[in-house]
């Protein structure tokens, strides 16, 4: 159960702020972000080496996009595309509200249920697919401004055990300040928050921001990413955990810097 957590503030320096845990099976292999696809030179994004696709990623323009498994949805089927594979179409968009207007006119059926939050510093969208018990039908439902948590759920649904645990604690936590000129900013509150392994009284795995099951399923890594207002001299910020960020430090994804090396060769 993935999880991202969404501070919008129009009219602020820094209008957004995302920070996401990805939770997965540990023996699923995959890279950290970077500019991975030689017909997406523009992306920057981990890539998920089962499905060739990503769980969250960046475009050059500044847009945002992160997949979300659903309720009894985790895993592939053999008869679905992956989920991956949205992030992506999400990012040939040059602006969330143009992805976002794309995408809610597929056919949810083609995908195993998903949740996807697509956004850049003007615009924010939470777009539902139930599968067949909504007929495949793609919602898509504008973030408000102010602050979002999503899981396999619905937004800020408090029976999910971590957003009942977590939702009030963000908002009552001091807003990042990712100012580039400290290498990333200051996180720090956040980066607890997204660090913590402290499970709820019923003692669910799931009820803890960063987890580790019995079975092989855990949080596999973590993003801290801000955009900047337009206008603004400021780089967007990436500060990303290759582990667990309970042990695993966050370190700025260098490829939002520029093409990789393999990319500019393909070119």
């Amino acid at each position: 159960m993935c999880t991202v957590v969404i501070l919008r503030r129009l009219g602020h320096p820094w209008p957004l702020l995302l920070a996401a845990n990805r939770d997965e099976m540990k023996d699923r292999p995959w890279r950290p972000p970077d500019r991975h696809w030689p017909d997406r030179p523009e992306v920057v994004a981990g890539i998920d080496l089962e499905a060739g696709g990503t769980w969250l990623g960046m475009n050059d323009t500044g847009v945002v996009a992160a997949i979300m498994n659903r309720t009894a949805s985790l895993g592939p089927a053999p008869d679905k595309r992956s989920r991956g594979e949205l992030v992506l179409d999400a990012l040939d968009s040059a602006d969330a509200a143009d992805a976002a207007e794309r995408l809610r006119h597929l056919d949810g059926n083609a995908w195993r249920p998903f949740n996807l939050v697509v956004a850049d510093n003007r615009d924010a969208f939470w777009l539902r697919s139930r599968g067949n018990a909504a007929g495949g039908q793609v919602e898509s439902f504008p973030l408000p401004e102010g602050l979002s948590m999503l899981t396999a759920r619905e937004r800020n649904d408090p029976v999910s055990s971590r957003i009942e645990r977590y939702l009030d604690r963000f908002g009552a936590a001091l807003p990042p300040d990712p100012a580039p000129d400290s290498e990333g900013g200051d996180w720090a509150e956040w980066r607890d928050l997204m660090a913590d392994t402290q499970r709820g009284p019923d003692g669910e795995p799931d009820s803890a921001m960063c987890i580790e099951t019995g079975f092989g399923f855990a949080t596999t890594s973590s993003s801290l990413i801000a955009l900047p207002a337009a206008g603004r001299p400021d780089p967007s910020v990436w500060m990303f955990s290759a582990g667990p960020p309970a042990t695993c430090p966050y370190e700025p994804v260098a490829a939002l810097d520029g093409p990789s090396a393999a990319v500019r060769a393909a070119g």
